[in-house]
């Protein structure tokens, strides 16, 4: 049972988190004066690509001590 309330407390605050970062948007666009209300859900949309680029990448050398006998 605790972990049930756990589940629906956790989708809620994303749920909410979603909504404060504006990734999704509800309006409700019926009244629901005696049916039930609807509402319309506007989700962001996502595109990913890729590109190909040149990077310098440092390099590292490391001096060993010599024997400290």
């Amino acid at each position: 049972m605790r972990a049930l309330l756990v589940l629906v407390g956790l989708a809620a605050v994303i749920l909410v988190a979603l909504m404060f970062f504006g990734i999704i948007n509800i309006d409700q666009t019926r009244p629901g004066v005696v049916q039930a209300p609807t509402f319309k859900a506007d989700v962001a949309k996502v595109r990913m690509g890729t590109e190909e680029k040149t990077v310098t990448v440092p390099t590292m050398d490391i001096d060993k001590p010599g024997n400290a006998n």
